[in-house]
């Protein structure tokens, strides 16, 4: 059985060092299961959206710019939460670390689980299709094998390779979201997408209206405000922030419409901008998949999907990390040896019928709370509850609910105090409580 791995970072770092486990010269139990893994990776180096470069645009070899990393990141989550199950982020004097220091521990996690041989860089994968072949695969009993071309960015050959199971881990922070706005393609200034951002210099001494207060919206809000003449942050959060921002920065609705010089917004104000910068989030995005895949993208829900990860169509395709307001490394641990419990037939699926209808029984639920189609694969205080269907399903260890519960409790402290909430220290103390040191 060979397993092709698409993409290094988090979650392609945690399914090739779990497929590596399998291989019948690491296990002699699984002798003839699991004989080969391949993860290719178009970057040269491991990490995915954590490697930060000051490009943007496309690459070297003319290739969209994956990371949406920016110069000063640091965690916006305490790093008690944000390790693998069995490899913690070693501990230090502070819980929110710096984007250096992620890519340092996973760079530690892919050395100490010795994956950089199974990892073809600079290989960028350009179409995974069913391959039409005859043969039997003995994965799940399909008769669908993968094809997977694929592009050596060095020497350009371009070679297909067949594979019997496929794990996606290539992100969803690439792909910008953007509102389409009345009158947008009439700005004269400057508009981008936190995608394309790096450093505040870009808006020294500007005026500029930030749209959306998620998150990153409220970060970069803040970060900017320390080169721009005045930040607008503008947004519709249900959530009251009580955070006291810089004197430059205020808060307003809705952009209604754009015009030439500037904007106007739901409550009829006009401002004029010289930049609109949108920290509106990101869309799901599958290049290299082809339709006959199985697999679509339907108001930013990928579907049909059996529990956020494996295509009901051709279940030896997996989308591992779709879920976001996780404990991401985690998360991705646990969707891989869920995944691998089936495609090493020791746990058989449900039928076709009973996976789509588990699907569609969630997406009611979702929407009868009053969330949109686009907010199908949020977790947030949902994410335990998540995480022990997995675990529960295929039998294997849970994760400790301390980790939901001090991510949950902590992810909202930016919105009480967005300037110091990174100087929070957390301690985890055992499986169910943690302490504020």
């Amino acid at each position: 059985m060979r397993i092709a791995i698409v993409g290094a970072g988090s979650a392609g770092l945690a399914a090739v060092r779990h497929v590596v486990l399998l291989l019948a010269t690491e296990d002699p139990k699984s002798q003839g299961k699991v004989t080969e893994v391949v993860c290719y990776e178009k970057t040269n180096q491991v990490g995915g959206t954590w490697v930060y470069t000051p490009e943007i645009g496309v690459d070297h070899y003319g290739l969209p710019i994956h990371s949406s990393m920016y110069k000063s990141l640091r965690t916006n989550l305490p790093k008690e939460v944000m390790g693998y199950p069995d490899f913690p982020i070693p501990e230090n004097d502070k819980s929110y670390v710096t984007r250096t220091e992620i890519l340092d521990f996973l760079n530690s996690y892919c050395d100490h689980f010795k994956l950089r041989s199974y990892i073809k860089f600079r290989h960028n994968v350009e179409c995974i299709e069913p391959s039409g072949k005859p043969e039997e695969n003995q994965v799940l009993g399909s008769s669908t094998k993968w094809t997977v071309t694929v592009k050596n960015l060095e020497t350009s050959v371009v070679a297909k390779e067949i594979f019997d199971a496929v794990m996606v881990c290539n992100g969803h922070y690439f792909e910008p979201s953007l509102p389409i706005i009345e009158g947008h393609d009439k700005f004269q200034g400057q508009q981008l997408h936190s995608h394309d951002y790096r450093v505040p210099e870009t808006f020294a001494n500007k005026t500029v209206v930030v749209v959306g207060a998620g998150p990153s919206g409220m970060d970069l809000a803040l970060e900017i405000s320390s080169k721009a003449k005045q930040v607008i942050l503008s947004h519709h959060n249900r959530d009251p922030i009580h955070t006291v921002f810089p004197e430059n920065v205020i808060q307003k609705p809705d952009i209604k419409k754009i015009d030439e010089t500037g904007l106007t917004f739901s409550n009829g104000e006009h401002q004029n901008v010289d930049v609109i910068f949108y920290c509106t989030g990101y869309k799901y995005s599958f290049p290299f998949l082809a339709k006959s895949c199985g697999v679509r993208v339907d108001s930013n829900m990928v579907t049909p999907l059996w529990k956020h990860l494996l295509s009901v169509e051709n279940p030896t395709l997996a989308l591992v990390g779709l879920p976001f307001y996780v404990c991401a490394f985690s998360m991705f641990d646990i969707q891989v040896r869920f995944a691998l419990k089936f495609w090493m037939n020791e746990k058989q699926l449900p039928s076709k019928e009973a996976m789509l209808a588990e699907e569609a029984a969630e997406l009611k639920r979702k929407l009868d709370k009053g969330l949109e189609k686009r907010h199908f694969h949020m977790m947030g205080p949902e994410q335990g509850d998540y995480y022990d269907d997995l675990t529960k399903t295929v039998g294997i260890t849970p994760l400790p609910p301390v980790l939901t519960k001090l991510h949950n409790e902590s992810s909202m402290r930016f919105l009480d105090d967005l300037v110091h909430y990174r100087e929070d220290r957390y301690k985890i103390v055992d499986d169910f409580n943690y302490i504020q040191l």
